[in-house]
């Protein structure tokens, strides 16, 4: 399996995200090849501006493993994490985060810069589909400017 297969398994959870009129954001979790969680930004269903796709993706990983940890484990999210969604990555111990589009407003690098803010251990890739995820983004705000 390759980055681009579960980038590509991201993006159907940001386009289930845009159908329903959420912000189109979609996140797989990765074990062995496997994968183990889907989530998308759920915060207009929820009323719940914490239901970010990376959240309810790890939220699932965790109950599926039974674990509150997740060493050996790869995110992918079609978007860059916002600092909120980079403390839940970084308390995870997730072992790879795998990103798409950044996210120059909401980001994480916003706040924190090139400053890591990710577990130690953890690896990242970006750029992944950067195109098919930022047109995704672009897609969705049109209309609303």
């Amino acid at each position: 399996m390759t980055d681009e297969y579960f980038m590509t398994q991201a993006l159907k959870e940001a386009q289930i995200a845009f159908d329903e009129g959420e912000i189109p954001i979609g996140a797989v979790v990765v074990a062995n090849d496997k994968i183990i969680a889907r989530g998308h930004n759920m915060t207009e269903r929820l009323s719940d501006p914490t239901a970010h796709a990376e959240m309810i993706a790890l939220t699932s990983a965790f109950n599926f493993l039974g674990s509150k940890y997740l060493p050996g484990i790869t995110l992918y999210v079609t978007v860059e994490p916002c600092l909120m969604c980079a403390g839940a990555i970084y308390w995870s111990k997730l072992s790879r985060i795998v990103y798409g589009a950044d996210d120059e407003k909401n980001g994480y690098k916003k706040t924190t810069g090139e400053n890591w803010p990710f577990h130690q251990k953890a690896e990242m890739t970006k750029g992944i589909m950067r195109e098919e995820c930022a047109q995704l983004m672009k897609d969705f705000f049109k209309p609303k400017r």
